[in-house]
């Protein structure tokens, strides 16, 4: 078992420059991991709201308050400057989303924390192979988790990076600690899944297998949002940092986010792993094609192009988008809309001073798999779908 660590925990040193990574069951494990050791209950964290509602209950099983903050909506990420200085001086901690792989200003919000000596903590979830600044995305803050189940689809795992390599026991202590134990079945479950996914698939029952995921308990959403169960969830605050209280939320399309993996498990993560540059071109190759579409961010022509996990091409009707693209059995998924703080409310988050250009990135951004750019946008424009332009926004909010 720690050999099969050891070998993917090398692999992910190698692309991080050498920065110390332990493995963990998922991204949403490891940010747990993350916000209980640089942060003490009741602290108050900055994060995006257009972010899967799963990262909200992370960030109240850690015990903390989050607190949304503004975004740019060209692209979804983190606006530091729309931030208030007085908003600034009450926080514990950031967190990043990079969003898609879009990565968020990480070289700024670095020079804010270290001003006020706090920790920043990377979501790299999407962003296994994004850059910033001439870096990995993860390798500037003190904590990053990333996730095998994106990019490339091994449907488990990840790791928590580490600035100071010190820590490593500690965290490898506290992770095995929270750990539930491997169970037979769940590993047969999953070693099986691909497999009756493509049979279904192949067999063109697209919806009977999602029928299929659903009787398993694998699928909880009825709309974008999953049922945030309010009474329920002022219930639980009291009863945190922990994540027993908070397990049904937590849990939401990925049951095992906390099942210690069995052997067979790891070596199909492994190889998967093993493919990972391959894939990273192609996701490469059509987000350039789709940037540069009329859906496209047109202010970001010059920037790097990144290997970016779903392209949020910028639509006028998503609803019309998605479907014309189910029409032609292309999926949208990961929409993250309405934002955090129309979700949860102040019960449970501090809204952003800002929420306008969230809200209008939520509500138009349409996450395309760029492996399907060119029928994807042959899609698009032959349904008649007209981009949207932030620019009108930008002008009156910022």
């Amino acid at each position: 078992m720690v050999s099969a660590y050891a070998e993917l925990e090398e692999r992910m040193r190698e692309r991080l420059g050498g920065r110390e990574c332990l493995y963990v069951p998922s991204c949403r494990f490891g940010l747990y991991l993350a916000l209980r050791h640089w942060c003490r209950p009741g602290g108050r964290v900055l994060m995006s709201p257009v972010n899967d509602d799963v990262i909200l209950f992370v960030v109240l099983a850690a015990g903390l308050r989050p607190v949304q903050a503004p975004l740019d909506p060209r692209d979804g990420s983190v606006d530091p400057a729309a931030v208030p200085e007085s908003l600034w001086h009450g926080l514990s901690a950031v967190l990043t989303t990079n969003l898609y792989g879009n990565p968020d200003p990480a070289p700024a919000l670095r020079g804010h924390c270290d001003r006020l000596g706090i920790p920043l903590i990377e979501d790299a979830a999407h962003a296994i192979g994004s850059t910033v600044g001439g870096r990995p995305v993860g390798t500037y803050g003190e904590a990053s988790v990333f996730s095998l189940s994106k990019h490339t689809g091994a449907k488990t795992g990840g790791f928590l990076a580490l600035a100071d390599p010190a820590l490593r026991t500690e965290l490898a202590a506290a992770r095995d600690r929270l750990l539930h134990p491997t169970r037979t079945t769940a590993e047969l479950a999953h070693l099986a899944r691909p497999y009756a996914e493509a049979t279904l698939r192949g067999l063109r029952l697209a919806g009977a297998a999602r029928a299929a995921v659903r009787r398993l308990g694998l699928d909880e959403r009825e709309e974008i949002r999953m049922p945030l169960r309010a009474d329920e969830l002022a219930r639980a605050l009291p009863a945190a940092p922990a994540l027993d209280p908070f397990h049904s939320w937590v849990r939401v399309d990925m049951h095992d986010y906390r099942l210690r993996p069995g052997t067979g498990r790891l070596r199909r993560t492994t190889r998967k792993f093993a493919r990972l540059d391959g894939v990273l071109d192609a996701h490469r190759a059509g987000t350039e094609r789709l940037l540069a579409s009329e859906y496209g961010d047109a202010n970001g022509a010059d920037r790097e192009v990144q290997p970016l996990f779903r392209v949020p091409l910028l639509v006028g009707d998503r609803d019309a988008a998605t479907a014309a693209l189910a029409r032609h059995r292309i999926t949208t998924g990961y929409l993250y809309d309405p934002p955090l703080d129309s979700y949860a409310g102040e019960a449970f988050t501090d809204p952003s001073p800002e929420p306008r250009p969230a809200a209008w990135f939520a509500r138009h951004a349409l996450p395309v798999d760029p492996r399907r750019a060119d029928e994807a946008l042959a899609v698009l424009r032959g349904a008649g779908i007209r981009p949207a332009q932030p620019s009108q926004l930008l002008g009156g909010a910022r």
